[in-house]
């Protein structure tokens, strides 16, 4: 009896071992919260899964464009200049053409600038310090301030205004304070100067002005 006992425990004991060998141990898993446990805990936290960025791409700001002059521009007096003397800061300065035409450099004195480009004025320049002055010298002309244009007649302020590119005879006339009352609308006499001589003619309010230009605003009869 105590042999077949022996067995028999023995025989359960490998079972209950097999048992335990295929059973999984329980996996933890998120459960829904209660209303009693938000309450009495607050509301579950779930980290979100973490967000994918589109790839970062360089961004590149518009670099501001440089002022562009007519190259074909003839000077007169009132503009006002910058002369670069590569090198020579003593020559490199601002200089206005006076009534005379001229702009008035040390070493070289007078220039006459009236009716030449800003190129052309650079060469001349050139050529002059070049005699006897500097070996090679290197100069730049541009415009730093356009001389000024009138307008006359019937508007709020008639005088003299700075010049600005791309101005036309209507923003003339709105920069003098508009019309008055008794001007005529329709048409203004423009007198211009240039190579060929003094010009006056009767224009459109669109017709582009020029550095210098005299807009005359007449008054209607009726």
């Amino acid at each position: 009896m105590r042999g077949a006992r022996a067995v028999i425990l023995c025989l359960l004991a490998t079972l209950a071992l097999a048992g335990c060998m295929h059973t999984t141990s329980p996996v933890a898993q998120a459960q829904p919260q209660s209303d009693l446990d938000s309450l009495a805990y607050g509301p579950a936290y779930y980290p979100a899964p973490p967000r994918a960025y589109p790839p970062a791409r360089a961004v590149y700001a518009a670099a501001p464009m440089p002022v562009a002059y007519d190259a074909a521009y003839r000077l007169d007096a009132g503009d006002k200049l910058r002369v670069v003397v590569f090198g020579q800061e003593g020559l490199t300065n601002s200089y206005a053409i006076d009534a005379g035409g001229s702009i008035t450099m040390p070493l070289i004195g007078a220039v006459p600038a009236r009716g030449r480009t800003p190129a052309g004025l650079a060469a001349e320049i050139t050529a002059r310090l070049r005699n006897g002055y500097i070996r090679e010298p290197s100069v730049a002309v541009e415009i730093e301030a356009y001389r000024p244009f009138f307008i006359l007649g019937e508007v709020a302020a008639p005088g003299q205004y700075p010049y600005v590119p791309n101005l036309s005879v209507e923003s003339a006339v709105a920069i003098a304070g508009g019309f008055s009352p008794r001007a005529r609308r329709d048409r203004v006499t423009l007198t211009h100067t240039d190579a060929a001589g003094v010009s006056r003619v009767v224009v459109p309010l669109g017709t582009p002005l020029s550095p210098g230009d005299t807009v005359l605003v007449g008054e209607r009869w009726f």
